[in-house]
This record gives structure tokens, C-alpha cells and sequence, in this order.
């Protein structure tokens, strides 16, 4: 079984419960006040803007459908353009508009009629729902961003498709043990170096070399691991052998892909080559249970399976349903990140963490990819092919577009 999937995977994502705004609609509904939710009696008649729905006009007058933020759709009023203080909100309305008609129109440039007395149905219909998805998804990037412990910002971005936040998906920001799985996460020992660069550190006591250079560029090849400094270390946490376990450093940004591949990651700064990206987390399972599971992933032709095989294969990380941002990353076949295991509090060799770093200079916008098939030892997986006769496994077609591509993720 191989690793991971972002491009071949049904929607994953946030639970929906009732939202703050809800709320909201229902206090006012009801004249009641409620501290906790920012109802007071002070505010509970106020009108903000939340988006605009619809649009006509009047004896020569335009006019705009309002949806007032906290309020019932019931509350919704026509009002003249002369009135709306919100010019972000008309940029916005006018843009799903000029979208919209360059969807139907096959992508074709055109010029929208400003003399139209009043918008089609179905325009007006689209321009709620890319309101309301808008409004979703600054509410999922939010979310993201109370959830998250490293310092690099998270953003969301969809100007694709109506899709929103994914239905069952949780952020997490390490692994999560299934039941009967036991994590040991704190270390026996530590060094007691005043330089970690300088000294008999933890990776020499490992018998491995120190990982990073002076520019926090990892420095090994693929297949050595990284002993960082843990815990029981008397160095502080300017060490250069802390790199991994002080997480993402740059703003990333998920987004809808144009090529049919879901949601994907991309960059918003320049990472320089040999640098940590992000960590690879999720569930941890036994291979028994990542069985299971890929066989009911392979038949949607979706898997978030990445095997922790760098001594043993008894566990598997499953970042289906419990992941960071990396839950997101598309497979290439040509790709710009690159798998290391690590190890830091957890010294067991059966339990390594995944780290991703980058393999060369990755400019900002540019979209992150790594191999679904790149194992932490450096090789590619044999395990997603399956020769038996016995058995004919679920293929699933590559979509990475490289000159190098395989054709199939599995």
C-alpha cells in the first residue's frame, strides 16, 4: 500500500454545526439578547451589510437585494445604490456576474448589458451561492488558523467551482493514535551541548550525521533519518538541530485546482531548496486496518494511506478524516517536496514522524506537490502495484500533468 491522495479524493473537510450567524438570525428574530453570541440590546437593531443578492432597476434607479449580516433571509430589503456603503461588496457582486456569464458563454470574453432592468434567476441564484460559499470558507481559514501551532498563516481560496470547506475533515497538528495505539512522546534522554552544530549531539548518539547546515537546510540524503533534539536537551530552542519540531514557517495557501484535481497547496513566499515545509499527520493505524481501509479507498479511487515502514510496517498514518494543511498536497510525478522520517521525543523506530522538505527553490504561488509513491527511505513504492493474479486492484489516473508522469497514482 503506498502513499497518500489529495487529487484523487471525494470532499473531506470542517463539521458543520450551527454557525455564530445563525444564531445571530435567531436572536434577532426573537428580540432576544445574548452577550455571548454579540447580541445586546444596544445592537440588536443594527444593520450591516452581509452580501447583496440581486439587483434591478427603477425608474432609471439601481437597485441592490441586501442580506443584512445577522438577520433572517425574511429581513432581506431592496435598497438604492445611493445607500450601500460597501464597495468591496459591489466589486464582488459584479465580478461573480461577469463569472457567471463567462461560464455559460464557454470562457468567452463579453461585455455585460448594463441596461438589463433586472438579473436572470439563475445569475442572481449563482451570486448568493459564491456569497455564501465566500463567506464559508473565511470562516473555514479562521478555523484553520485557531487550530493550527506553528507560525506560518493559512489561507483558502476557491475561484473554481461553488465547492466549500470540506464536511469531515479535522485539523490536527500531530499524529492522532487509534484506539489500542499507544504514542510514547517523551524521550529518555537528551544532550547537554552548549552547540549542537559543534558537538557530539543527539543524531551522533543515533549514529547518524546532523541533519542541516547553518542555513537550516537539510544537508543528509533521502533515506537517512533525522534525529532532532528533544525534550531532555539541555540546548534552548534556538538549536540549530530544531527544525522539524518547530513547524511550518511559511504561509500556505489551499486552493481549488483548475485541472480537476480537488484542492491542492500552493506557496505564498519563496522556500528556498532544502528547506522543511510542512509535517505529514493524521490518524495512526495498524497495517491490518490500512488494509481495510485501502481497499474501500482504492473502489472511490481516493487513500490518504502513508506507510511507516522505515524499520517495520506495523503502522500506517491515515490523513483521510485527521490532517494538517498536507492533506491537501497533490501528487506529481515530478514533484518539489521530498519525504524524510524523523524522530525527536519519540525514539521508536516503528514510529516515525513525516517531514517534507523541499527539493529545490519553489517560488511564490507555486503549487507544492510530492510523490504519493516516495517512501522515507528514498525509493518508490512497490506495494501500489499489485502483480498478483489473484487480485486486481482499483487504478486511479494521474492527473499531475509532468513530462515524467506515470499515468496512475496507484
Amino acid at each position: 500500500m503506498a502513499a497518500v491522495g489529495a487529487e484523487a479524493r471525494g470532499a473531506w473537510c470542517v463539521p458543520c454545526l450551527v454557525s455564530l450567524d445563525t444564531l445571530q438570525e435567531l436572536c434577532r428574530k426573537e428580540k432576544l439578547t445574548c452577550k455571548s453570541i454579540g447580541i445586546t440590546k444596544r445592537n440588536l437593531n443594527n444593520y450591516e451589510v452581509e452580501y447583496l443578492c440581486d439587483y434591478k432597476v427603477v425608474k432609471d434607479m439601481e437597485y441592490y437585494l441586501v442580506k443584512w449580516k445577522g438577520w433572517p433571509d425574511s429581513t432581506n430589503t431592496w435598497e438604492p445604490l445611493q445607500n450601500l456603503k460597501c464597495p468591496l461588496l459591489l466589486q464582488q457582486f459584479s465580478n461573480d456576474k461577469h463569472n457567471y456569464l463567462s461560464q455559460v458563454n464557454k470562457g468567452k470574453a463579453i461585455t455585460p448589458k448594463d441596461n438589463n432592468k433586472t438579473l436572470k434567476p439563475a445569475i442572481a441564484e449563482y451570486i448568493v451561492k459564491k456569497a455564501k460559499q465566500r463567506i464559508a470558507l473565511q470562516r473555514w481559514q479562521d478555523e484553520l488558523n485557531r487550530r493550527k501551532n506553528h507560525k506560518g498563516m493559512i489561507f483558502v481560496e476557491n475561484t473554481v467551482d461553488l465547492e466549500g470547506p470540506p464536511s469531515d475533515f479535522y485539523y490536527i497538528n500531530e499524529y492522532k493514535p487509534a484506539p489500542g495505539i499507544s504514542l510514547v512522546n517523551e524521550a529518555t534522554f537528551g544532550c547537554s551541548c552548549t552547540d549542537c552544530f559543534f558537538e557530539k549531539c543527539c543524531p551522533a548518539e543515533a549514529g547518524v550525521l546532523l541533519a542541516y547546515n547553518k542555513n537550516q537546510q537539510i544537508k543528509i540524503p533521502p533515506g537517512t533519518p533525522i534525529y532532532e533534539c528533544n525534550s531532555r536537551c539541555q540546548c534552548g530552542p534556538d538549536c540549530p538541530n530544531r527544525i522539524v519540531q518547530k513547524g511550518t514557517q511559511y504561509s500556505l495557501c489551499i486552493f481549488r485546482t483548475s485541472n480537476g484535481r480537488g484542492w491542492g497547496v500552493k506557496t505564498l513566499v519563496k522556500i528556498k531548496r532544502m528547506s522543511f515545509v510542512m509535517e505529514y499527520v493524521g490518524e495512526v493505524i495498524t497495517s491490518e486496518e490500512a488494509e481495510r481501509r485501502g481497499q474501500l479507498y482504492d473502489n472511490k479511487g481516493i487513500t490518504y494511506l502513508f506507510d511507516l515502514d522505515y524499520e517495520s510496517d506495523e503502522f500506517t498514518v491515515d490523513a483521510a478524516r485527521y490532517g494538517n494543511v498536507s492533506h491537501f498536497v497533490n501528487h506529481s510525478c515530478d514533484p518539489n517536496l521530498q519525504v524524510f522520517n524523523v524522530f525527536i521525543d519519540n525514539l521508536d523506530t516503528r514510529l516515525p514522524r513525516i517531514a517534507l522538505f523541499s527539493t529545490r527553490t519553489i517560488n511564490a504561488g507555486e503549487e507544492l506537490t510530492f510523490d504519493y509513491q516516495m517512501k522515507g527511505y528514498g525509493d518508490l513504492s512497490s506495494d501500489s502495484v499489485d502483480h498478483s493474479p489473484a487480485k486486481k486492484r482499483v487504478r486511479t489516473v494521474c492527473k499531475c500533468g509532468a513530462v515524467t508522469c506515470r499515468g496512475y497514482l496507484n
